[in-house]
């Protein structure tokens, strides 16, 4: 039986207040790349970004079918998420 590892689906609040969604196996060291401008292109000019939201999942496919998920979603409805259901 394969060992189950954990992902992530998260959403950071950039410094201009907008908001980037990804998913990931290591949380904490995908923050860091962010904040040292090695996360993504989006996040890159827009550091420092903040851990606002984030969902746990046994499997990559499941994280990544909930980050596109998330990116549907208008702000207003990401905003909603964070506040309802925010376990950071």
């Amino acid at each position: 039986m394969a060992e189950q590892e954990d992902n992530f689906t998260y959403i950071v609040e950039c410094r201009d207040g907008t908001l980037y969604t990804g998913w990931t196996k290591d949380l904490e060291r995908r923050i860091t790349a962010h904040n040292l401008g090695k996360g993504a292109k989006y996040t890159k000019s827009r550091r420092p970004v903040k851990l606002v939201y984030f969902e746990k999942f046994s499997c990559r496919e499941e994280a990544m079918r909930r980050e596109w998920e998330i990116k549907q979603l208008t702000r207003k409805e990401k905003l909603r998420l964070i506040q309802g259901g925010s376990n950071v």
